[in-house]
């Protein structure tokens, strides 16, 4: 397809899914890296956060503007620019001597993530014939799932020798050789349909990454000012919207969402997207506030699940091409619900081994349930449509990523706050796994209302 022999697809895809990873892995590095950070700079633990809080509002604000971006420039100028723009950005966060310059290189940083992410889906998904998507897609949902629990080992190793600079600095050097490579391997797949950049939409945006950082403000407790920042954003997501729908050529096609499998296959990786990341957020603060484990260790004790996960997320698109979508998204979601039971049913605390297994379950249970559902949602669009479907599918995931996990904290907080006891902190532990079982139920009802097709 497209005019690429086997073995250029393969090092086609290779370089790829390479830059998607090393990408993917800075996303959730950095967190590690925060007291060093806080200390050279003298910050509060507020302010290191916007590294965090900037590069994913930045990241949101992208992803809509992608589809733009495919169908206005040939696929390798537009992968080296994103290469580009996020070395750029590492640079400046290697060179910072001051607050200001490092948080604007994560900024840059955040920009080339959010054009790059919903980008690779739609190309991954143009190259590939139908039939063998679920595969290939599968592969995406296997670099995407391992560097997410990956980066907080490699920062963790990075940082117990050397400095924070060093774990951009290792960014660097491998974002510098994938555009090496990207320089041999790198192919104009995609086809041209030039349209114009709509300003107002383009401003209007800005309404996504503002529903996200009011969920973040509402985990901190700031209510008035999230009420503030969460209704002018509600207005200017209504603007964007309305002015999608009445454009020839719309910025975001969201007319993809007459497709009622579509649709519903969004709603599916929101739903599972959420069991992951709260899981990732959930047992290193089980591990560390009810087994009383140290730090490192309730780390390390995620490797078990994301190994899982990867295994896991190849053999799923070959279930989904072999079996369809309903049979392997239900399995995926079958296996979330077990793993949040395991943690939630017990009138105590879990010993080390079955919340392990718990979050085994869990993690391998997305691998079933997130990627065959975007493959299966990407299969009802035409080509010209793929584009805004991924771009829309990311976009969504990362805003019930958000309300997940804010949901998660703010059951903990309710629910364990007498005298921090630890039985009242084990109560809040099993309320939070019991509402994520639930909403994991949720999706399997929407699961059976599916087609049978493949």
């Amino acid at each position: 397809m497209h005019n690429l022999t086997k073995t250029q697809r393969t090092w086609f895809m290779i370089t790829l899914l390479g830059a998607t990873f090393s990408m993917s892995i800075s996303q959730s590095a950095l967190a590690t890296a925060y007291p060093s950070i806080m200390k050279q700079f003298e910050l509060t633990a507020g302010t290191v956060q916007w590294l965090t809080t900037g590069f994913m509002l930045l990241m949101t604000i992208m992803m809509p503007i992608s589809p733009w971006l495919l169908a206005n420039f040939k696929f390798k100028p537009l992968f080296n620019m994103i290469l580009l723009t996020f070395i750029i950005g590492t640079l400046m966060a290697v060179l910072a001597h001051s607050w200001n310059i490092l948080l604007v290189g994560r900024l840059i940083e955040g920009i080339a993530v959010g054009a790059l992410f919903p980008t690779f889906q739609s190309v991954l998904l143009a190259i590939t014939p139908e039939a063998e998507r679920g595969q290939v897609m599968g592969k995406a949902g296997l670099v995407m799932g391992s560097a997410l629990a990956t980066g907080p080992i490699v920062s963790g190793v990075v940082l117990q020798y050397l400095s924070w600079r060093a774990l951009f600095g290792v960014f660097l050097v491998i974002l510098i050789l994938i555009l090496i490579l990207a320089q041999f391997f790198m192919r104009n797949v995609t086809s041209l349909k030039p349209y114009k950049l709509d300003w107002l939409s383009t401003v209007t945006i800005i309404g996504f990454a503002g529903l996200i950082y009011a969920i973040n403000m509402l985990t901190a407790k700031a209510w008035s000012s999230a009420l503030i920042v969460g209704g002018i954003s509600i207005i200017l997501t209504g603007i964007f919207i309305y002015r999608q729908l009445h454009m020839d050529a719309p910025l975001l096609d969201i007319k993809v969402f007459k497709s009622s499998v579509f649709t519903k296959s969004v709603f599916l990786t929101g739903i599972s997207y959420i069991g992951l990341i709260v899981t990732t957020v959930l047992m290193p603060l089980y591990y560390q506030v009810i087994l009383h484990l140290p730090i490192l260790a309730s780390g390390l004790l995620m490797v078990p699940a994301a190994v899982g996960l990867s295994l896991l997320n190849p053999r799923s698109g070959k279930m989904l091409d072999y079996l369809g979508a309903k049979k392997t998204v239900m399995t995926g979601l079958g296996m979330m619900i077990v793993g949040f039971g395991l943690l939630a049913l017990p009138f105590g605390q879990l010993s080390l081994w079955k919340s392990l297994i718990a979050a085994m379950i869990i993690e391998g249970g997305n691998a079933f349930a997130m990627m065959p559902a975007v493959t299966f949602g990407a299969n009802t669009l035409t080509a010209s449509q793929i584009p805004h479907g991924t771009a829309i599918t990311t976009t969504v995931r990362q805003m019930l990523g958000s309300l997940g996990v804010m949901v998660a904290m703010a059951i903990l907080t309710v629910v364990s706050q007498a005298e921090r006891q630890v039985d009242m902190a084990v109560q809040g532990f099993h309320v939070a796994f019991i509402s994520f079982m639930i909403i994991e139920l949720i999706g399997v009802i929407v699961t059976i209302t599916l087609p049978n097709k493949k």
